[in-house]
């Protein structure tokens, strides 16, 4: 019996997982060459035109299904029992959302005592002495900027260009840090050049009006979960995070800038910090997908790719942050941790 036999005598069901199968392959055909078209535009720093491929590309078969598909948990949800989960991913995503907020206290703690350390001519009080090996500190860097690239692109935020320090780099610095930038976070620029207060306002009414307009609030929303990614995927992947960071500072920058108090500013990142769990333990694998594209060199496309690939295979790529769609994973992701830093440690 030749094979075009076989194929017509093959039960009904088998046809048609070969055909899904098919079909897929395809879709990621078309996908791949789309996304080579967009790390064209980018290498050349034709970033308007690359995010313009990408909204054609966005949410389409064959394209990226992915892109901005996430939807964010509503803001008047501010606590996990809120949430439709059942009690023991409540109580895992409470754990990981306190462990969150405790960690952005640290590293606020942690940078004040370097100002005075600084100003007493004293070392830095976080000079990574207590870091594990070099190839340790390169594992955690890579899944904390993978952990801001995920969050972004599935918030529908481009990354445009990372960086991950060597191991050389390491070996000279074990300071040197990554970092992802996106397009649509020019904002941040304003922000680095403005004057600040050291504390922030003690109330809202303080905002001034020279603040108006430097971001609107879906920006600052996805702004907040993006920026404590890294954070978070440190937490998920390793149950711990180095607090050697300037994404807290950074985020300290924009709430100040924007005049709010300290406990809205608080209220904000426990609601982003919430949403970005969610994403990224719904997504773990996606986030180390990155992570060892992010070790190899991979471009742009090639990391969404990655993430795509997952998308397809997550729960039939629905919408993850919602209500009705935030079933949680185990807190901390121990034998995926095992796996990923075997994989990168020998990269």
């Amino acid at each position: 019996m030749n094979i075009l036999s076989k194929e017509i005598c093959a039960p009904a069901g088998t046809l048609r997982v070969w055909g899904r199968l098919r079909n897929d392959e395809d879709e990621a055909i078309r996908r791949r060459r789309g996304l080579k078209r967009v790390d064209r535009e980018l290498e050349k720093g034709n970033f308007k035109a690359a995010l313009s491929l990408a909204k054609q590309l966005q949410g389409k078969p064959g394209g990226l299904r992915g892109f901005g598909a996430v939807k964010l948990v509503p803001k008047r949800i501010s606590v996990v029992d809120e949430l439709e989960l059942n009690d023991a991913d409540k109580m895992s995503l409470h754990s990981s959302v306190d462990s969150i907020l405790r960690l952005v206290k640290c590293c606020r703690q942690f940078a004040s005592e370097e100002k005075v350390g600084a100003f007493l001519g004293q070392d830095s009080l976080t000079n990574g002495d207590c870091c594990g090996s070099l190839s340790d500190d390169r594992v955690m860097c890579l899944q904390h900027e993978a952990g801001h690239f995920v969050v972004g692109y599935l918030l529908g935020i481009l990354p445009k260009k990372y960086r991950v320090p060597s191991m050389e780099e390491l070996e000279k610095d074990n300071l040197a840090g990554g970092k992802v930038e996106f397009l649509g976070f020019e904002f941040l620029q304003e922000v680095s050049n403005t004057t600040l207060p050291e504390t922030y306002f003690t109330n809202r009414k303080h905002n001034s009006k020279e603040y108006d307009g430097i971001v609107s609030s879906k920006t600052l929303n996805r702004f907040l979960c993006v920026i404590l990614g890294g954070l978070a995927a440190e937490l998920l992947m390793f149950g711990y995070s180095e607090l050697l960071h300037s994404d807290v500072d950074q985020l300290d920058r924009v709430m100040k800038c924007l005049g709010y108090s300290t406990d809205m500013a608080n209220s904000q990142i426990k609601w982003a910090a919430i949403n970005t769990l969610l994403i990224l333990r719904r997504h773990h694998k996606a986030t180390s997908r990155v992570a060892e594209a992010m070790a190899l060199g991979r471009s742009i496309g090639f990391c969404i790719d990655a993430i795509e690939t997952d998308f397809g295979t997550t729960n039939g790529g629905r919408h993850f942050g919602s209500q009705a769609n935030t079933q949680a994973k185990s807190p901390f992701l121990t034998k995926e941790s095992i796996k990923m830093n075997k994989v990168l440690t020998n990269l």
